[in-house]
């Protein structure tokens, strides 16, 4: 898609045969480029005018700096700004150094290809899921403490420390683990094919190097330009993320984003203002921080290039690395773990402290919340799939586009597919639902469709682009050759042997839609109630065996979505060894 949008130009029609192998795709990398960075520039701007005081509609009608002396006045700032660049930094340098130590330390071992299927399971979590599934874990009186207590630790009723909560933010960081490390293992797993790192390994082991520092010093600084935009986009959700820190973060302050979501939502409307400096202000703190991240990167990449030219062989990465990795597998056992803990709440009847499982078990939390369940669910059943097939038009109109008029990749042009998971949500989202109430379609389940589109597109295009791109294109031209025409070679030859990545996509697409918080939350104007919607506002303080339920239908829509997509294939080309 990104080479199709700039192919505009490059695809002039310069010969009439080109013209007709184009004819109806035309429109598409337009259509595409306004839907996602469209809505992005006009909320920025809904934002930014309100944040120096101009909204006429709230009686903001000149420009002033009222706002951002308000914001810096409020009490607890500071400590807000300082959470949220402790958490988004640690959160960031922590994914990346265990993603890359992971890989390090595994590359060379037979099964490493499973890697990626292990953390599978992760990935199709919600970031909202799993934050709830560990806080049921690490809670005082968790599953990790009833397991323990009170044989080994004595307390026979919950200890009164902080963990959920906590000022330091310290379970805001180890949730976003759970879900950033497994995303950059994968990332670098990708990256990986791209290069030929088992033969240089081969040939840095030959000069006395280990397998983990010929690892660091051959093939990351060749990887990493691969993983650079990941890395930012990591970095820019760490610092921007809401429903996470709302259910697992300190509440009073709270990270910035919090606050400035707390400030939209307050019935005074006079706090729209400093809530919306509180927005570009995060804009500024992400901008500021990957422009930080850069710099960081050619220090390290000098000093590290100083290094070899030296020679000097590393005598601790193994065991750092291994360390490392024994930590990837406490984090894979923490995600299981929370999963399963949802599970055994919803199906909980009595669970008192401190018995490790419940002593009664029961199926009357479903069939009590089945009524409530119902239309949230379908919600986003509707909207996950409506996003999905949008943008999966899209992206499949794009890449034949390019497939078709052979146009050039260009690699700055990823910037446009990664900018709305680099801007923080919370900086454009209410300036999007100033426009959306402006033109009367703010709380309607398009406008709410819209919204995921913007974060659905690029997941999708990511996941597609590179499998697309690899079919041999001889298959089609054979097929031509026989007279059939480009878009029977489409719909008969390409497409199905390209349906397992086509719904592998999907699955990802629909992961992504399920778990949006905040643009639900706005475009649908409070109106629009999905399942991570309620499960995050019952995360607040609801019956653990309540918010259990709604977090595990949650969870289930994913999973279900990837098992589809792994199974479909293998039940329609069961005939078909190599299409399965």
């Amino acid at each position: 898609m990104a080479e199709a949008l700039h192919g505009l130009r490059a695809a002039a029609p310069a010969a009439p045969r080109a013209a007709r192998r184009g004819a109806g795709l035309g429109l598409f990398p337009a259509l595409t480029l306004l839907a996602f960075s469209l809505p992005i520039l006009a909320g920025l701007l809904g934002t930014l005018l309100p944040a120096f005081g101009y909204l006429p509609a709230l009686g903001g009608t000149a420009m002033s700096t009222a706002p951002w002396s308000a914001l810096v006045a409020a009490p607890g700032f500071a400590t807000s700004l300082r959470l949220t660049l402790v958490t988004g930094w640690l959160a960031a340098l922590l994914s990346f150094g265990l993603a890359v130590a992971i890989v390090a330390f595994l590359h060379h071992r037979r099964w490493s290809a499973r890697l990626g299927e292990a953390m599978a399971p992760m990935l199709a979590m919600p970031h909202s899921a799993l934050a709830i599934g560990l806080a049921f874990l690490i809670a005082p009186s968790g599953w990790l403490v009833r397991c323990i207590s009170p044989r080994l630790t004595g307390w026979e009723i919950p200890p009164d420390i902080a963990t959920t909560g906590h000022p330091s933010g310290w379970p805001v960081v180890a949730a976003l683990l759970l879900k950033e490390v497994p995303y950059l293992v994968l990332m670098l797993l990708a990256a990986l094919n791209q290069v030929p790192a088992r033969a240089q390994l081969r040939v840095a082991r030959s000069l006395g190097y280990g397998p983990v520092q010929a690892w660091f010093d051959v093939v990351l600084p060749q990887v990493y330009a691969q993983i650079r935009l990941p890395i930012y986009a990591v970095l820019a959700f760490s610092l921007s993320v809401v429903d996470v820190a709302m259910i697992l973060g300190p509440g009073n302050p709270p990270t910035l984003a919090v606050l400035a979501l707390h400030w939209f939502s307050d019935p005074d409307t006079r706090w729209v203002f400093p809530a919306s400096a509180a927005a570009i202000l995060l804009l500024g703190v992400v901008l500021a921080s990957l422009l930080a991240w850069h710099a960081a990167e050619r220090l390290v990449a000098f000093a590290a290039g100083r290094r070899r030219l030296r020679g000097v062989r590393g005598k601790g990465s193994h065991a750092a690395a291994a360390v490392a990795t024994a930590f990837g597998g406490v984090l894979l056992g923490a995600a299981l773990l929370s999963m399963i803990g949802m599970g055994l709440w919803s199906i909980a009847s009595r669970w008192n402290y401190p018995q490790a499982l419940p002593s009664a078990w029961t199926l009357h939390n479903w069939r009590r919340q089945a009524s409530s369940l119902a239309l949230p669910a379908a919600t986003t059943f509707v909207v996950g799939v409506a996003a999905t097939v949008i943008a999966l038009v899209l992206v499949l109109a794009c890449l034949e586009r390019e497939t078709r008029f052979a146009l050039p990749r260009r690699a700055n042009s990823l910037w446009l597919l990664y900018l709305p998971l680099l801007v923080p949500q919370m900086a454009f989202l209410f300036g999007l639902q100033v426009l959306l109430v402006r033109i009367g379609a703010d709380g309607r389940l398009a406008a709410v469709i819209a919204a995921h589109l913007v974060f659905v597109l690029p997941y999708l295009f990511l996941s597609l682009a590179d499998p697309w791109r690899a079919f041999d294109e001889r298959y089609t031209r054979t097929a031509a050759s026989l007279g059939a025409s480009r878009w029977r070679c489409f719909w008969h030859i390409k497409l199905p042997i390209l349906l397992k990545p086509v719904l592998l996509a999907s699955a990802v697409a629909f992961a992504v839609s399920v778990g949006q918080y905040l643009p639900t939350l706005f475009a649908g104007a409070g109106r629009v109630a999905t399942l991570t919607t309620e499960a995050v506002t019952l995360s607040a303080g609801a019956d653990r065996r309540v918010i259990g339920t709604w977090a595990l239908l949650q969870a289930a829509f994913p999973l279900a979505a990837f098992f589809l997509a792994a199974w479909l294939p293998r039940l329609l080309y069961r005939q078909r060894r190599d299409l399965a």
